[in-house]
């Protein structure tokens, strides 16, 4: 674990390889790692959101791009990244059909949108996320891109309290 200090200390590369992890939109990371110091958490937070808020399409779907789908082996799996199981962890509990129908319905909305179904999966049962999942499909793609992008912001704010939160400094 790397602490705020730390952090703020780091060479720009191994800062931006650090927060890459958190969203893999490398002009976000850069963004992210210019604006350092960062002197809490809270301002960490907010000079993540301001970068995400200037990405580009191009790079928000860099972004959507790095997740693997909800419920796919490779994201469960014994070779899946730590973070990834952790945060679909239910999935890997859920029902057969319950997977299968999420891997189907992942199926179809890349293949509606161009661009993987996003949601903040920790803490959320799989029942969850395959009625979000059906929520969303249908929606119109402008409309469904702006939603996962809301989702990924979530997705990395959590990943970043998680890495810097409070009891790691």
């Amino acid at each position: 674990m790397t602490t705020l200090a730390e952090f703020n200390g780091l060479p720009a590369d191994a800062a931006q390889a650090l927060l890459v992890e958190c969203c893999a939109s490398p002009m976000w990371a850069r963004d992210v790692a210019a604006r350092r110091p960062c002197a809490s958490l809270a301002e960490l937070l907010a000079a993540a959101a301001a970068a995400w808020a200037a990405t580009s399409e191009v790079e928000r779907r860099k972004a959507l791009d790095a997740h693997p789908m909800i419920g796919a082996r490779d994201a469960l799996g014994a070779g899946a990244a730590a973070v990834t199981r952790a945060e679909q962890g239910q999935v890997a509990a859920a029902s057969t059909a319950t997977r299968q129908a999420l891997a189907e319905l992942n199926a179809a909305y890349l293949a509606r949108h161009g661009f993987k179904f996003i949601v903040c999966a920790a803490g959320k049962p799989a029942d969850g996320m395959l009625q979000a999942l059906r929520e969303r499909i249908g929606r119109d793609t402008a409309r469904e891109f702006k939603t996962a992008c809301a989702e990924q912001a979530a997705i990395t704010a959590l990943r970043l309290t998680r890495t810097f939160g409070a009891a790691h400094g």
